[in-house]
């Protein structure tokens, strides 16, 4: 929208807004969704929105369902979805800001037909509804009977000036991505959100513990089966090295590609980055290499790495020792990727250039350690105990 319209919008009162804008979908012909239906009789139904990022929503939803006791749907908006993740119930940004008819049957089915609700990235899982006030929509779903949680997922829940503290190379040194003092301010109002609310709290990735103390984490969830290849890595001369970054910036790409420009300069490795590809191109792209390069700025790891480690591939990235501990607690398990930040990158692949044979068992324990952490078990088993009660 353009800034002069936005102001005119933003002064006029909520009603005619919503007036306004069902009144365009209604000439476009867009029809308003259903609540996604369970079926009856589960002891446990969960409802898990908005955001669904990186598809996450769905696959811990098919993970919960895996139990025949249980039922979950997930839910995000269709302006949102630009990769096509499956999700159960998507919805108009619109319409679900805008329209009561939309709000108030979602808010129905969640109080008779749902038992817990799972509000994503302090985001208004009911849309436009008591204002789009999280407080009170939680309070609302509460005072109904439903239990609530609150899931962080990242940069909603990643406080700058501490990140910045922890991580020398922390993409909030500066505001190259966002403002970094607004930000600031919007994370410091969703922790305090989620202490207010008292809510049962998870977080997506080990790093975010340290932002969210309360916090349960819940591993992000993907398909090993789809990831898995049977090409060895680390055995061809010169080794492919792979980086896919989904944000440059806050993977540190700058950082990374002088080194491996120098390194492909001398004939040691040959490299591929990978942007905007299709989900369902990625599987051969890890399969044809043997290195993926991360990221070095975060200190953590998510679902691009979970992928490569399936696909068996040698991981590269900059994890804090907060996040492999915390990972070791939770699952048992040892996180199977190689250390380095921008100081040790070229030291790290000249190591793995020079002696191959000696990574390969971290490489070949990737398959295995995604599917004790990272396959849907765990984190239907975390939901049962710390959400579900079970």
């Amino acid at each position: 929208m353009h800034p002069v319209l936005k102001r005119f919008w933003d002064l006029l009162p909520r009603g005619v807004q919503d007036a306004i804008a069902m009144l365009a979908d209604r000439r476009a012909g867009v029809v308003v969704p259903e609540p996604p239906e369970v079926p009856d009789g589960v002891e446990i139904a969960m409802f898990i929105g908005p955001t669904n990022y990186a598809g996450q929503g769905t696959r811990w939803s098919r993970a919960v369902e895996t139990n025949p006791r249980f039922a979950a749907r997930s839910m995000m908006t269709i302006e949102s979805n630009v990769f096509s993740y499956p999700v159960d119930h998507p919805v108009r940004w619109r319409t679900m800001m805008h329209s009561r008819e939309w709000q108030t049957s979602l808010f129905t089915a969640l109080t008779t037909r749902y038992t817990h609700v799972m509000v994503e990235a302090e985001m208004p899982v009911l849309g436009g509804m008591l204002g789009g006030d999280v407080r009170r929509q939680v309070r609302a779903l509460q005072e109904a009977g439903l239990t609530v949680g609150m899931l962080a997922h990242g940069t909603d829940a990643r406080l700058p000036s501490a990140h910045r503290e922890r991580e020398p190379w922390s993409y909030y040194a500066n505001d190259d991505w966002v403002p970094v003092h607004r930000l600031e301010k919007e994370v410091q109002g969703n922790l305090d959100l989620i202490a207010e609310l008292g809510c049962p709290a998870f977080v997506s990735t080990a790093g975010l513990l340290v932002d969210v103390p309360s916090g349960h984490l819940l591993p992000v969830v993907i398909d090993p089966d789809r990831w898995a290849t049977t090409t060895r890595p680390l055995t061809r001369t010169p080794l492919r090295v792979m980086h896919a970054p989904s944000n440059p910036l806050i993977k540190g790409t700058f950082m990374i590609e002088p080194v491996i420009e120098k390194l492909v300069e001398e004939g040691l490795i040959e490299y591929r980055r990978v942007e905007h590809c299709p989900q369902d191109e990625m599987p051969a792209f890890y399969g044809e290499a043997d290195i993926l390069i991360d990221q070095l700025r975060v200190g953590d790891y998510g679902v691009a790495a979970c992928e490569a480690m399936a696909a068996g591939r040698l991981v590269i990235s900059h994890v804090s020792d907060q996040v492999r501990s915390a990972v070791r607690e939770a699952s048992g398990s040892e996180l199977p990727i190689v250390e380095a930040d921008p100081d040790t990158l070229e030291e790290v692949l000249r190591r793995i250039i020079t002696a191959p044979a000696d990574y390969r068992d971290i490489a070949a324990a990737g398959p295995e350690y995604v599917r004790t952490v990272h396959d849907g078990r765990l984190s239907r088993d975390i939901l049962e105990r710390q959400f579900f009660g079970l």
